[in-house]
C-alpha cells in the first residue's frame, strides 16, 4: 500500500534532480518589464574543483547570426551587446569560480530583444595529474508580448498538479486511518484472546482445588 507515495517521492526527486540543468526552450516576457533568463549546468563531480566561464550570445529577429552578449569569468561581468548597454546585469553564481548559475537579468525589456539566447558553460574540471573541459550549452527562444498570456496547456497542467496533490494527500489520510482502525482491531482481539486465556486458566485452577478438597 506505500509503494505508491514512495514512487512519487522517488519520481519528485528524480525531476528535482533533472531540473538544475534543464531550461525553457520558448519563453515569454514582457515589455518594460525586467526578466531573468535562465541557465543552469551543475557539476557532475561534486567533489572535483573546477574553474567555469559562462559566455551569452544573442540572435534577434533582424541578425543573421549570433553575436557576443555577456561574459562572465573570475567574478567579473561584462555586457558585449551595445544594445543591452545599462540594461543587462548577472543574475547567476556569486562568490565562486566553478559556477552553477549562469543566468541574466534584462532590467527593461524591449521589443527588440525578442529572439534567441545561447547560453555557454566552458568548465575546467581540475584533476590532481590532468585537466579536463566540459563545454554545455542552452538555447532560450524569448518572444516579448505586449501583456503576458497563459495558454490553455499551462493552465490545465498547473489544475491537474493541484488536483493530483490534494488526491494524494486525501489518499494518505485514508490510509492512515485504515491502519490506525486495522492496529485497534488487531489490539482488541489480542485482548479478548488475552482475558480468555486468563479465565480459562483461572476456571482450570478452581477445578482442580475442587478435587483436590473432595480427595480429602
Amino acid at each position: 500500500m506505500l509503494l505508491l507515495p514512495v514512487t512519487l517521492l522517488a519520481l519528485q526527486a528524480t525531476l528535482c534532480h533533472a531540473a538544475c540543468v534543464e531550461v525553457d526552450s520558448d519563453t515569454e516576457a514582457v515589455a518594460n518589464e525586467g526578466f531573468r533568463l535562465g541557465c543552469i549546468s551543475c557539476k557532475m563531480r561534486g567533489e572535483v574543483p573546477a574553474i567555469a566561464v559562462v559566455n551569452w550570445f544573442f540572435k534577434g529577429s533582424e541578425d543573421k547570426d549570433f553575436n557576443p552578449l555577456y561574459t562572465y569569468e573570475n567574478k567579473q561581468g561584462e555586457v558585449l551587446d551595445p544594445r543591452f548597454y545599462e540594461r543587462l546585469d548577472w543574475s547567476g553564481s556569486k562568490h565562486t569560480l566553478d559556477l552553477q548559475d549562469g543566468s541574466i537579468y534584462i532590467l527593461n525589456v524591449t521589443f527588440n530583444d525578442t529572439g534567441t539566447y545561447r547560453c555557454t558553460f566552458e568548465r575546467k574540471l581540475l584533476y590532481s595529474n590532468y585537466e579536463f573541459e566540459v563545454n554545455t550549452t542552452r538555447v532560450i527562444h524569448l518572444n516579448v508580448v505586449p501583456k503576458l498570456t497563459r495558454g490553455m496547456a499551462s493552465i490545465l497542467s498547473e489544475v491537474m498538479m493541484y488536483v493530483s496533490i490534494i488526491g494524494l494527500q486525501f489518499w494518505l489520510v485514508v490510509e492512515m486511518i485504515y491502519c490506525y482502525r486495522k492496529i485497534s482491531a488487531a489490539g482488541e482481539e489480542a485482548l479478548r484472546e488475552s482475558e480468555a486465556e486468563y479465565l480459562a486458566i483461572a476456571s482450570e485452577s478452581k477445578d482442580n482445588c475442587a478435587g483436590v478438597q473432595e480427595a480429602e
